[in-house]
């Protein structure tokens, strides 16, 4: 029976669940996105989310105490010096979990976890490009041929207006 014991074992012993979690939390701090089970996903939030208060504290106690759970020096680093900058005034949530539909193989429902502070499209990171891009208009015709009706040629070697003359086209016609 399973009275009490209330996190997911994800099929696994004691040691191989550590080190997976150890392993998937290094990579969702370097990378801020993986892609993995909702169970394990799941899993990975309530083992990350604890790390991930410790760290807005940078203290020679959080940092080793850290590093005993994901034994990766660069993450530790990254996890220190940048997210925990992020995540300063965040009072926890840290992390969202996307449901993106079933495995194909297994038919495992499959997930995204990411860091939320890293998220661009939903902080608006692409939207500040859109302001820069300049729309495609037509060209405004200038006074001169909009009072002669006529649309002026352009040739592609001398990148010069050229007005249609009807005088002019029957004598090249002629010769």
């Amino acid at each position: 029976m399973r009275h009490g014991k209330r996190f997911n074992h994800l099929s696994r012993k004691a040691p191989h669940r550590k080190s997976m979690l150890s392993n998937m939390a290094s990579s969702l701090i370097l990378h801020k996105k993986i892609e993995t089970t909702l169970a394990k996903a799941k899993a990975l939030r309530k083992f990350i989310e604890p790390l991930l208060t410790k760290s807005k504290s940078d203290t020679t106690h959080s940092r080793r105490s850290v590093f005993s759970l994901l034994q990766d020096k660069d993450a530790v680093n990254e996890l220190f010096n940048k997210v925990a900058e992020k995540i300063a005034l965040r009072p926890g949530g840290y992390t969202r979990i996307i449901k993106t539909g079933f495995r194909l193989g297994d038919n495992a429902e499959m997930s995204i976890i990411e860091l939320v502070d890293y998220n661009t499209l939903l902080l608006g990171g692409e939207e500040s490009d859109k302001g820069t891009k300049s729309r495609r208009r037509r060209r405004k015709k200038t006074k001169a041929e909009v009072g002669s009706g006529e649309e002026p040629k352009t040739t592609k070697k001398e990148n010069k207006v050229v007005k249609k003359d009807s005088k002019d086209s029957k004598d090249k016609k002629s010769k």
